[in-house]
């Protein structure tokens, strides 16, 4: 509750006034009557009337009083926000060639860090359709665009690496399945998250026709290649007789085409991070979050309720009623 004329509550201050001026009248005015003795008034009671005389000057006093709570206006104030959300599509490509098994990032390999990492990312979206394409010989969409989260991080949980499609990395057929899911978008701002750890080595697609596409559409991408360059070990994992799985390592030479990934990034507005660990992951992600914003206009509407008539209507009630009872059943002889 809200005061609309708050400065009506001064007039408390002369009410005080009055009370105290009425009250020292009546002290002054006592009314006596001689008898030659107090015996026999003792044994009379006081009745009812007699212990109730003060009631109607307070409900008088009562009934000033609220209304100057009526004078001083209170309201109810709803106040209403209206948001005009302009989201961001964005399209995040990952890659899941078995190289994303490579042990050099944190809590287990490559792949498990930027799952997490992007897990975080989504979860600091506000009202972006986010969607997922993974890839490695070929690619697929997981997930198209959606408002989903929940929907989108189960899903990239459940993502591993390419057990049932081409091996490779074909960076070109990723990247334009990415662009077309954003084709027929109508957000004003467009976004590929690339993630690899490769060099394109397959797929039908040329990464410079997919990157033509992607500039043509004025899609804007951030690339990141994933770990570090030169020899590492893979791990391999195999079933043994008994059914157990068992893990080994074979040694594997990682490459990423940086040159490539800048070029895609440049080309279209974007930029280009290396994440050799899982904290430069974060921190590019956290970038990219602060980079993509989304715009959020509010207008704020507030509707008042006028309260007032219910303490105009008891301050009135009690006041007559005062007054009625003053002339009437409190009414004083001379």
């Amino acid at each position: 509750m809200i005061w609309s004329s708050e400065e009506f509550f001064l007039l408390y201050a002369l009410l005080a006034v009055v009370v105290f001026w009425i009250f020292i009248q009546r002290r002054r005015r006592v009314a006596t009557l001689q008898f030659p003795s107090l015996k026999y008034l003792k044994q009379v009671s006081s009745s009812v009337r007699t212990k109730f005389v003060w009631l109607p000057m307070t409900l008088k006093i009562a009934g000033l009083a609220l209304i100057v709570v009526a004078l001083a206006r209170p309201q109810q104030a709803d106040t209403k926000i209206k948001r005009d959300v302009e989201g961001i599509d964005i399209m995040i490509a990952l890659d899941i060639s078995d190289s994303m098994l490579i042990e050099d990032m944190k809590p287990e390999n490559r792949l498990e860090a930027s799952k997490k990492t992007i897990e975080d990312f989504i979860s600091k979206r506000i009202s972006d359709r986010i969607g997922l394409i993974v890839f490695s010989g070929e690619s697929y969409t997981r997930v198209p665009m959606t408002l989903d989260y929940p929907l989108l991080i189960d899903n990239l949980r459940k993502v591993e690496t390419s057990r049932n499609i081409k091996m490779g990395t074909a960076i070109g057929v990723a990247l334009a399945n990415s662009v077309i899911r954003l084709k027929d978008s109508k957000a004003k701002s467009r976004v590929v998250v690339f993630l690899t750890d490769g060099e394109n080595n397959t797929g039908t697609i040329d990464p410079q026709t997919a990157l033509q596409i992607a500039k043509d559409e004025s899609v804007r991408i951030y690339s990141i290649g994933m770990g570090r360059d030169g020899q590492t070990q893979l791990p391999v994992y195999t079933t043994d007789v008994f059914g157990r799985r068992r893990k080994r390592y074979r040694p594997i030479h990682s490459k990423i085409n940086e040159g490539l990934l800048d070029q895609m990034a440049k080309d279209t507005g974007g930029k280009y991070y290396r994440a050799t660990t899982t904290n430069a992951l974060e921190q590019v992600f956290a970038d990219i979050n602060k980079l993509e914003t989304t715009k959020i206009e509010a207008s704020q509407f507030t509707r008042y309720t006028e309260l007032f008539q219910s303490y105009l209507f008891w301050a009135v009630l009690l006041y007559l009623s005062g007054m009625i009872f003053g002339a009437t059943f409190f009414l004083r002889g001379p």
